[in-house]
């Protein structure tokens, strides 16, 4: 399969995953993000740990339940923001701080905001599949961040955030392509073993 073919691939499965999200109904939707926060014991990192989630963006699961358990857990939180067209960081997020609209539907932390390095990163994504690969949305922005982190010697714990039905049967790979080890989804936390 050619670079092209892989790209198109990638788009016609990310297309037909969310095609599928997006047919979710949406209370059912917004119960199971709240059931997610039940598995915070299971994923909990050590307290004072940075964890970032994200601010979902249309059919999304909504991390924040989640992440409230995990900060009563001990966890500092944070989530991504975007710099440009190919950056994001990630700065704290604190309670009652002010949210600006990061573009793309979704906000995040202003730049008063202290930037911090995550351990444990929620990681959005629009497919996956049974080894562990994910389809983004096609930007980069959680590859590139997470190889910089990578870069600069840090190895933080990885864990996607789906629904079930954005399982697909394989991700085609690609060189830059980041393997998310652990999926949380209505099914609970799955570990893939790297092949």
């Amino acid at each position: 399969m050619t670079l092209i073919t892989k790209r198109d691939f990638k788009k016609k499965l990310r297309l037909e995953a969310l095609a599928r999200r997006d047919a979710l109904d949406e209370a059912w939707r917004i119960e199971t993000s709240l059931n997610l926060a039940g598995h915070a014991d299971e994923i909990a990192p050590q307290p004072g740990a940075v964890v970032s989630g994200f601010w979902p963006m249309r059919s999304e699961v909504d991390t924040r339940p989640l992440m409230a358990a995990l900060r009563d857990r001990g966890a500092q939180l944070c989530l991504p923001a975007i710099l440009d067209r190919t950056t994001i960081i990630f700065r704290e997020m604190v309670r009652g701080a002010p949210m600006l609209d990061m573009g793309f539907g979704t906000q995040g932390p202003g730049t008063e905001a202290q930037e911090l390095t995550p351990d444990l990163m929620l990681v959005p994504l629009a497919a996956f599949d049974a080894r562990g690969h994910r389809i983004g949305y096609g930007a980069g922005y959680y590859d590139r961040a997470i190889a910089r982190i990578q870069a600069a010697g840090g190895s933080p714990r990885l864990i996607g955030i789906a629904f079930d039905v954005q399982e697909v049967a394989e991700v085609p790979e690609e060189p830059h392509d980041v393997i998310i080890p652990e999926i949380l989804t209505e099914s609970g936390l799955r570990r893939f073993v790297p092949v």
